[in-house]
């Protein structure tokens, strides 16, 4: 590292800093004078492209085993859904009440939690059967969610992580994302891969790795070109901006990420290296 590149990657951050994330002060405690790296480059090659149903707008993905679980957004039109491998729904998909606009979701015990935005709900249904058994209070808005082998994580739009307790969906635990920057707003959908958070940034194509001990961002990948690599000529980008890059999945048998955005045509399969 050249002494220019020392000197830009120094960042003084107050002990227990509020990052302005619905008005709560983070738990990340971060020395005064610590040099923070500036992340790596996360770079990936492309495996394989599925057709992805353009009415989603993807807000939640996650494989379970061949399942691939989807939440879909958006007022009068939220839904969770399970696919096989082909995209093709198992079970009835459920549609949420027009008042909620769904978020995020995870599976943890057999259980899937889905994310509402605004309306401070949690619902929770059966793996199998997406029988809703149960709803929680959430307090923020709720936008990603993933889960480790204790707890389910949860993002709002800012730039901490929620280490909730899945049996009564209470916050255990705080932590602040940030890089050689400073903190990372915009956390949105995220998944647990071992032992490394994966978050997208909304409103951006980047796709970041964190520590989910520290909050520290390890790594970066910028998929702005994606949908052109995989021959996809009418980026619904361009539609609307606001049909962004948005959906982490990792399938464990095939060790591959699969990608998507918000009434994007396609899911991508990837492996990062």
């Amino acid at each position: 590292m050249s002494l220019r590149n020392y000197f830009s990657g120094l960042l003084f951050i107050a002990l227990f800093a509020c990052n302005n994330n619905n008005g709560n002060e983070t738990e990340t405690n971060v020395d005064a004078t610590v040099v923070i790296p500036t992340p790596s480059n996360l770079s990936f090659d492309i495996v394989k492209t599925y057709t992805h149903d353009t009415s989603s707008y993807t807000q939640g993905l996650e494989w379970n085993g061949a399942i691939l679980i989807e939440s879909t957004g958006n007022y009068k039109e939220s839904k969770l859904r399970l696919l096989d491998t082909n995209m093709k729904d198992k079970v009835s998909p459920v549609k949420l009440d027009d008042a909620y606009f769904a978020e995020g979701a995870t599976m943890f015990n057999n259980k899937i939690y889905q994310l509402t935005w605004k309306e401070n709900k949690v619902f929770v249904y059966d793996a199998k059967t997406l029988k809703k058994l149960n709803e929680f209070y959430w307090p923020y808005e709720g936008w990603g969610m993933t889960h480790n082998d204790t707890a389910i994580i949860v993002t709002t739009g800012g730039s901490n992580v929620y280490y909730v307790d899945p049996t009564n969906f209470q916050v255990t635990k705080t932590v602040g994302v940030y890089d050689n920057n400073g903190y990372v707003p915009n956390l949105n959908e995220l998944e647990y891969v071992e032992g490394k958070i994966y978050a997208n940034i909304y409103m951006t194509d980047d796709i970041i790795q964190i520590d989910p001990v520290s909050g520290r961002v390890l790594a970066k990948a910028n998929l702005s070109n994606i949908l052109t690599k995989v021959g996809v000529n009418n980026d619904p980008r361009l539609k609307d901006p606001g049909n962004v890059l948005n959906g982490i999945a990792y399938n464990k048998k095939t060790s591959s990420f699969f990608v998507t955005g918000k009434h994007w045509p396609v899911l991508i399969e990837l492996k990062f290296k």
